[in-house]
């Protein structure tokens, strides 16, 4: 008889982190979220706020924003206090601390990344307590988002990628009788600039903790600075504000150009995508996008403390073709083609060069490991458009650029001893880079030419996570993606659909967002095996959950 997962049995109400009821904390959030996307649909705004207000005090709501900022990307960097939370009893201690009552942001740690041009983007870090305040008060105000949103807009946006954008484009672009003119759109600071008078006035949020976080100020060189407009760059809760901002503006054009599929809308061919501040709008002639349709944009804008930036909003033909997303959307002949833009390809190019160059003594091996997470996820980006040409492009340039590295490590001896070493044959491919790890593992090099071109099936525009209705929608969508991504893991995939795509603990969906770990029912160090028996896929935190239950 194969062994049975021991789930452990928390108390109620719980008493430490670990002792936490993910599975009962999740659901009540979740069906808080249901009601107020439900009641915002409906447009009723008082049920809206009393039941924010429910969510935002609920002990549910306060642990499951806690586990969200010491789970993410964030969780090692500090804001102005030098705070974190790193263990259970942190951890435990900051859901009581998130109350309203008396609370005062502080002002954030302002840190500066570079752009692709060259310039530094401002970034602020707000504090642990700040970081959780927001993710509780999102919890609360992202299924007014979802609800409220433009149906073409696909950044910051959950179940939504670059990828459903890009999609949108072919959609309005492809076809012989669609609009032949762009409005490539950009936004001058957009997180920077945004009315903190109109966010007030318009966001279903309170007011009040709102007003604090936007008037909070920044500490760049020990001196405190105001912010008199704009959102934080960093803030978790700053996308959907800016989200929230520039959504009404797909109303707007429907409003003066007509409704898609209309006779208006066919005179005009006005359509419209955005992913973030990024957006682009077709127009059947370049006077009327310059002469109508541009005015309607920047009035809009105005009215939330915006404007357009002027370099980076121009008017394009499609048969010249525009980058969108690191993509470039261009007519050959009447046929639309979609393919990596020049400088995606030369950004990424750059960057492999880089990691050659300054690992110029590692291991193939080691080389191999720095290389394949960047060759493989751009690839895997690009993997539903266009590709293979530039796919066999970047394998050349590669090859090339270790060919060089292994003649130079190697200046004394003949080609063939060097490509006998680094480059083996593995399947159809005879210059395989290789290397072995110090466990005697043969490592190889990705080629972006194996990855596997598939068209991308968008998202429906007016699909809600938030809606029972797109329940089943959602799922479906979950799973294909899954097995998609999942193409050469067979077993992690069949442990997966075996669980019926839970964790057996919290007995919540397992999604590439929420990430997971592969349990030994049956430990190791205990005599437990690698068979399929015993092993089960786990949430991060259950898993450290159901490990601190053991040891207690």
């Amino acid at each position: 008889m194969s062994a049975a997962l021991v789930v452990p049995a928390f108390s109620h109400p719980a008493n430490s982190w670990h002792t936490i009821d993910w599975y009962a904390a999740e659901r009540q959030v979740r069906e808080l979220q249901v009601r107020i996307a439900k009641a915002t649909k409906q447009q009723q705004w008082r049920k809206v706020k009393a039941l924010q207000r429910m969510l935002v005090r609920s002990f549910a709501g306060k642990v499951m924003a806690v586990k969200r900022v010491t789970e993410n990307r964030g969780k090692r960097t500090p804001g102005v206090d030098g705070e974190l939370w790193s263990t259970p009893e942190t951890k435990w201690q900051a859901v009581f601390r998130l109350k309203r009552q008396g609370y005062k942001p502080k002002p954030l740690r302002r840190i500066y990344i570079p752009k692709a041009n060259g310039k530094r983007r401002p970034l602020g870090i707000p504090t642990m307590l700040d970081r959780a305040m927001q993710a509780l008060y999102l919890l609360a105000l992202e299924p007014v988002s979802e609800t409220t949103a433009d149906r073409n807009s696909y950044g910051f946006r959950p179940m939504r990628s670059t990828h459903d954008a890009i999609e949108q484009c072919f959609v309005n672009l492809s076809r012989k009788s669609s609009s032949e003119w762009v409005l490539e759109g950009d936004i001058k600071g957009c997180f920077d600039n945004i009315s903190h008078d109109w966010l007030l006035a318009n966001i279903p949020l309170d007011k009040q903790v709102l007003s604090r976080w936007l008037k909070a100020g920044f500490m760049e060189s020990g001196r405190l600075n105001p912010t008199d407009a704009g959102t934080p760059q960093g803030g978790i809760i700053s996308p959907v504000l800016a989200n929230m901002a520039l959504d009404g503006l797909e109303a707007v054009l429907e409003s003066h150009f007509g409704k898609k599929n209309t006779k208006a809308s066919y005179k005009t061919k006005v359509n419209y995508v955005r992913y973030a501040d990024d957006f682009i709008i077709t127009g059947i002639s370049k006077e009327l996008l310059v002469n109508e349709v541009k005015p309607v944009v920047e009035a809009f804008m105005a009215e939330r403390g915006l404007t357009l930036s002027p370099e980076k909003t121009v008017l394009t033909h499609i048969d010249e073709g525009f980058d969108f997303l690191g993509q470039n959307v261009r007519k050959y002949n009447g046929k639309l083609l979609i393919k990596p833009s020049r400088k995606n390809l030369r950004n990424m190019l750059q960057k492999v060069r880089d990691i050659v160059k300054s690992n110029k003594t590692v291991k193939a091996a080691t080389l191999i490991s720095l290389l394949n997470p960047v060759l493989r996820g751009w690839a895997n980006y690009h993997s539903h458009i266009v590709a293979k040409e530039t796919f066999n492009y970047v394998d050349y340039r590669v090859w090339k650029l270790l060919w060089q590295w292994c003649r130079r490590r190697h200046q004394n001896r003949q080609k063939r001893w060097i490509k006998a070493k680094y480059f083996k044959t593995a399947g159809p491919r005879n210059w395989v880079f290789s290397g072995m790890t110090v466990d005697g593992f043969t490592k190889r090099l990705v080629y972006t030419n194996d990855t596997a071109i598939k068209r991308h099936t968008k998202i429906k525009g007016e699909a809600n996570p938030y809606d029972l209705a797109f329940e089943e929608y959602f799922e479906q969508r979950l799973e294909r993606a899954w097995r998609d991504s999942m193409q050469g893991q067979r077993r992690l995939l069949i442990l997966w659909l075996r669980q019926q795509k839970c964790c057996p603990i919290c007995r919540h969906k397992i999604t590439k967002e929420t990430g997971w770990n592969i349990h030994h029912i049956v430990e190791r160090v205990k005599g437990g095996s690698d068979e399929m028996d015993n092993l089960v896929l786990l949430h991060p935190n259950c898993h450290r959950q159901l490990h601190s239950s053991v040891l207690d």
